[in-house]
């Protein structure tokens, strides 16, 4: 047989030449905005879900203290938390709920942080006072006295032994399309709730305002009883938006940013929140400059400035200098978060990955 020369199949044609256009590199500010809309920002309708949840489960507690308690004056339960002030929500899963406790100021005196055991600015205790004059259960309140203080720690165990024991938590869970738990090892006042779009975490502070002082029922670990802590909280939100309305700032995209950033990385978790609003706030005082296009460099500019911070060891509080907000943390946090945060300052897109 006659052999056949192989098929050879022409060559495609080449395509045009197109000289190719080296991608453009992002600035750090392109890079910042893109990365929180796309990783950090909570998705409007889970927030809303989350919000709605929280209220429904509010209006289901206050009923149940009033009917429970008629004789202790709470005031009406409200939510706080980053979720509602626009400062840094990275997920829709954690909410506060604050419960006035209402005090008669005539019976009840503020005792600073530094004339207490615990020497520390940010505690304060609550001194039941005229006992000679109004003996004791004059105040619906003296229930949870200690040695003629308030006592934060039996308050907390009280209202800890109702959410565990005595709420009909299955119920309302079922009303609400959740399933609720109240976390029991917890010494926080504390529930679970799980729908299945959203999984939240809502914690009970009770909260004493007087002499213009917010206090929460939140004492530190260890043996000193009694103490409830000083919250700037209303007073770190309120700041900052006052701040960026005077100036069409960019504060609290800056935060947001910075909030989302820090609760990423483990090693900075304990930064997020209110020791950032602080750094922000101390900023503002020496930089002029937080128009929407200098974003960046003020996002760096904190950066810097907590590392300072972090190699004293010490965050004064905006509002009250006294106060150290790095003092809970410990040497290993400290040298690890100033480390991150000096290596971040020449490359801040490591904290973006």
């Amino acid at each position: 047989p006659l052999l056949t020369e192989p098929r050879v199949s022409p060559a495609p044609p080449e395509p045009p030449r197109v000289d190719s256009i080296p991608p453009r590199c992002l600035t750090l500010q392109e890079k910042l905005l893109s990365h929180y809309s796309h990783r950090l920002a909570v998705p409007e309708a889970e927030a809303s879900l989350a919000l709605q949840l929280t209220r429904s489960i509010s209006t289901q507690l206050q009923s149940f203290l009033r009917n429970k308690c008629p004789e202790l004056p709470f005031g009406s339960l409200s939510l706080s938390g980053p979720l509602l002030n626009g400062l840094g929500a990275v997920t829709a899963d954690h909410i506060h709920l604050m419960l006035p406790v209402v005090l008669d100021t005539a019976l009840w005196t503020l005792i600073p942080g530094e004339d207490t055991v615990a020497r520390n600015p940010q505690y304060w205790m609550i001194k039941r006072t005229d006992l000679e004059y109004f003996p004791r259960g004059c105040s619906p309140w003296d229930r949870f006295i200690v040695g003629r203080y308030l006592s934060s720690n039996t308050l907390n165990e009280t209202l800890h032994k109702m959410l565990v024991a005595s709420i009909n938590w299955p119920a309302i869970g079922g009303l609400l399309g959740t399933v609720i738990h109240p976390v029991v090892a917890s010494p926080e006042l504390k529930l679970e709730v799980k729908h299945d779009q959203v999984e939240l975490s809502i914690t009970l502070f009770p909260v004493v305002e007087m002499e213009d002082k917010v206090l929460l029922a939140a004492p530190p670990e260890g043996l000193v009883e009694n103490l409830w802590l000083e919250s700037f909280y209303r007073a770190e939100v309120s700041k900052v938006k006052e701040l960026d309305a005077g100036d069409a700032g960019a504060r609290q995209h800056c935060l947001r940013i910075l909030n989302g950033v820090c609760k990423s990385h483990p090693a900075l978790q304990r930064l997020s929140g209110s020791p950032l609003t602080h750094a922000v706030l101390h900023l503002s005082a020496t930089s002029w400059d937080w128009a929407e296009e200098s974003l960046a460099d003020r996002f760096q500019q904190v950066l810097e400035e907590l590392v300072g911070f972090l190699e004293k060891g010490v965050l004064p509080s905006y509002f009250n200098h006294k106060i150290n907000l790095f003092s809970e943390l410990s040497e290993e946090e400290i040298d690890e978060m100033g480390f991150l945060l000096y290596t971040a300052t020449a490359e801040p897109e490591l904290l973006l990955k």
